[in-house]
């Protein structure tokens, strides 16, 4: 029982401890939100790049394929 009742207060302790509130990180100078700001545009920009190239891609084979359906008479409803 004591064994029992040590190990639930060090449990305690424990998650008492887990929970302490961290410091707020330290602000960004101005030249740092530019360069994160910067660095975001970038991504963006790369993102919107693929999706463009691989919605390109999709209708080029959507094309394909249903040109080729057509050409060996795939019955149409």
């Amino acid at each position: 029982m004591r064994h029992i009742l040590i190990a639930l207060a060090a449990g305690l302790a424990l998650a008492t401890a887990a929970q302490a509130k961290l410091p707020p990180p330290p602000a960004k100078s101005d030249a740092e939100k530019a360069a994160e700001a910067e660095k975001a545009k970038a991504a963006k920009d790369k993102e919107a790049k693929e999706l463009g190239e691989a919605q390109d891609k999709a209708v080029a084979n959507y094309k394909k394929s249903h040109a080729t359906m057509d050409g060996k008479g795939a019955a149409k409803k």
